[in-house]
């Protein structure tokens, strides 16, 4: 049995299987006939090749899709994002990470907003046995049977709540956490989540979903770039642009620092007055704890703005992945606590 992690976010999709990790877009595209496949030059970038073939038709995914497909699929509507793009996402990231025939227990998240309304829907999708087709960069293909034998859906902020209280084994490791009152912020791209986990126990008061992700910010910065360049840029395509502090678009150098400063200390200060008024009442929380890829871009922004003690943001671990991680240490504290992980394969 094989115990995955996959977070399906509007950004970006995360994976692990405690071995590997996977980060990718979001994105899809139709499969095209690539009549070139070789690199142009030997020392150009290798990018992960993610092509694979679900339910009869085939997809390019993430930067694959960015660069190749004419047509291209993202969307930030949770109903649409449940019916359309997870289980495209979740079963590209789970054949990545998995031999063909192994049973998987999977563990996954939504944002508390939504948990209730789509947790039954997300379990459906994804339960049951898959039959997808691989394609590498060489354009050899590969079959495999994606047996998902079960599905476990927790509010999303849970997954970096596990990943701090539980060891790789899925048995408690840092006790003092589980003692204290910890405010949760997990700031994504679409939405950002709050919780509290008061000795373990979850506050429904303390907990909510709004809509303060990066992509606010991101649509700041896109709205700015149509005026002055006539250009609509794709949110997903401001990544790389917003981390160089620059964009080119037809020849032309726009300058992104002044403006991306501006808005995320906007959005840092938006997601403070929202942490302020929800926990109005739990003036008692011992550590707040900010999370999510969005999160991390923001924390120097907003930990400066909350009132109270902050755990301090590892710079040096992707904090895209931290929801991922925990949610397969809560996989191995349902499933296989304690059972030591076979060796990775080399």
């Amino acid at each position: 049995m094989e115990i995955l992690g996959i977070d399906i976010g509007f950004g970006f999709t995360k994976a692990t299987n405690g071995n590997e990790s996977l980060v990718f877009k979001s994105v899809f595209g139709e499969a095209t006939d690539v009549q070139f496949r070789e690199l142009i030059l030997a020392d150009a970038a290798q990018d992960e090749h993610l092509q694979i073939d679900v339910d009869g038709k085939s997809y390019f995914l993430g930067e694959l899709a960015e660069r190749q497909s004419n047509v291209r699929f993202f969307t930030l509507d949770q109903g649409q994002f449940i019916a359309k793009f997870a289980k495209i996402l979740a079963l590209a990231a789970a054949a990545r990470l998995v031999g063909g025939h192994i049973p998987i227990n999977l563990v996954t998240g939504l944002p508390i907003g939504y948990y209730q309304k789509y947790k039954k829907d997300v379990a459906a999708i994804l339960r049951g046995e898959h039959r997808v087709v691989l394609t590498d960069a060489a354009g050899q293909t590969k079959e495999k049977i994606i047996n998902i034998n079960k599905v476990r859906v927790i509010p999303q902020p849970f997954g970096s709540m596990f990943n701090l209280m539980l060891n790789d084994l899925g048995e408690l490791g840092d006790k003092r956490l589980v003692k204290e009152k910890i405010g949760i912020i997990d700031v994504g791209f679409r939405t950002s989540d709050y919780t509290i986990s008061d000795k373990m126990r979850y506050s429904e008061r303390g907990s909510r979903t709004t809509d303060s992700g990066i992509a606010r910010a991101f649509n700041v910065i896109a709205t700015k770039l149509r005026e002055e360049s006539g250009v609509n840029v794709e949110l997903y395509r401001l990544y790389d642009a917003v981390d160089r502090g620059f964009i080119k678009i037809r020849g032309k150098e726009y300058d992104l620092k002044e403006l991306t400063e501006q808005v995320f200390s906007q959005l840092a200060s938006t997601v403070a007055n929202e942490v302020d008024r929800l926990w109005a009442d739990d003036w008692d929380i011992d550590t707040m704890v900010i999370t999510g890829g969005g999160g991390a871009v923001l924390a120097k922004y907003l930990s400066p703005l909350l009132k109270g003690h902050v755990l301090p943001v590892d710079d040096a671990s992707d904090a895209r992945l931290n929801n991922v991680y925990g949610y397969r240490k809560f996989g191995k504290h349902l499933w296989a606590r304690g059972v030591v992980p076979a060796p990775a394969k080399t």
